[in-house]
């Protein structure tokens, strides 16, 4: 499983990059590609000993490109052991990784459009936000101050959502949120994906994406914009993604009750992971795994589950 933003943070991955020689050697082979392309290091800035876990790392120009670096990468790592996946399924950002790893798009490309969209919204879309409320969804039709100032951007679980609006709207949604004690928290980002403030790059995206080849998947896909499974795709699919709302509930749905499936979330914090948990509520039937963590305990993560396919 692979995430898209608000997971990232200075020196994802650190660990693995130090002592694992094949996520090193991808995160070097990316960091040049990205560096031919754009001029930038991402690698320097990811991994810059003065920038520290609790920093604010949202400059979509490297977020974009070093979460996409870290899930292919770690992708890397888990079929040099001969794990193959069975299915891959993406989230936001995360589609992106797993277009690549299911074969839809050569890393390379998927990094372009991914250095592209970066550039794009950047330069044309208005700043906005993402928050995510802990709370039922009908929270969302419910209060007018929510739906009639934001757009509903992301179901993750029952009750987790995230919405997307300006960041005039949400200061004043999450004033009304924590008044009445409903729980959220700012994703951090910089800009409203997955809504109508993403419109401003539409036509100059989706043009990029039809110079591009998007294959149909080698391997079975699941992607939360569907909300299901993916088996033919269109040069739209990576605007698609980005524009439309996620529906990772409904995505996990299709994939049945869990069990006897091992979940591995491939992305910087282990939050799919987590949603999955959620999702699966008391059941036990599934396995759920994780790499990295902002905690730092990469090797012993990874090593766990080595240990669960030897």
């Amino acid at each position: 499983m692979f995430s898209g933003q608000g997971s990232q943070y200075y020196g994802m991955g650190r660990e693995l990059y130090k002592l694992n020689p094949v996520f090193r050697k991808w995160m070097t082979k990316l960091d040049e590609i990205h560096t031919d392309i754009t001029g930038r290091s991402v690698l320097k800035m990811l991994y810059d000993d003065n920038r520290g876990r609790g920093d604010v790392f949202d400059s979509l120009l490297y977020t974009h490109p070093a979460i996409f670096m870290v899930e292919y990468a770690l992708t890397q790592v888990l079929l040099e052991k001969g794990i193959y996946p069975d299915y891959v399924l993406g989230s936001s950002l995360g589609e992106f990784a797993s277009v690549a790893a299911a074969g839809c798009m050569s890393y390379e490309d998927t990094l372009q459009c991914l250095v592209k969209q970066a550039e794009v919204v950047e330069t044309y879309c208005p700043k906005g936000g993402m928050l995510a409320v802990i709370g039922d969804l009908s929270l969302y039709d419910q209060i007018s101050v929510l739906n009639a100032n934001s757009e509903l951007a992301s179901i993750n679980y029952d009750s987790h959502f995230v919405i997307s609006g300006s960041c005039e709207e949400l200061e004043e949604i999450e004033r009304y949120l924590i008044a009445n004690e409903i729980i959220c928290q700012r994703l951090p980002v910089q800009f409203a994906f997955h809504s109508s403030l993403m419109d401003p790059i539409a036509l100059e995206y989706t043009a990029y994406l039809k110079l591009k080849t998007l294959r149909n998947p080698t391997i079975n896909m699941v992607s939360s914009m569907f909300g299901g499974k993916a088996t033919s795709l269109d040069n739209r699919f990576l605007w698609d993604v980005t524009r439309k709302p996620i529906r990772f509930r409904n995505a996990l749905k299709c994939l049945g009750d869990g069990d006897g499936v091992i979940y591995i979330d491939l992305g910087p914090s282990g939050t799919l992971a987590n949603f999955v948990k959620y999702n699966f509520g008391s059941k036990k039937m599934a396995s759920i795994c994780s790499i990295l963590s902002p905690f730092q305990n990469d090797m012993k993560n990874l090593d766990r589950l080595f240990e669960i396919f030897d």
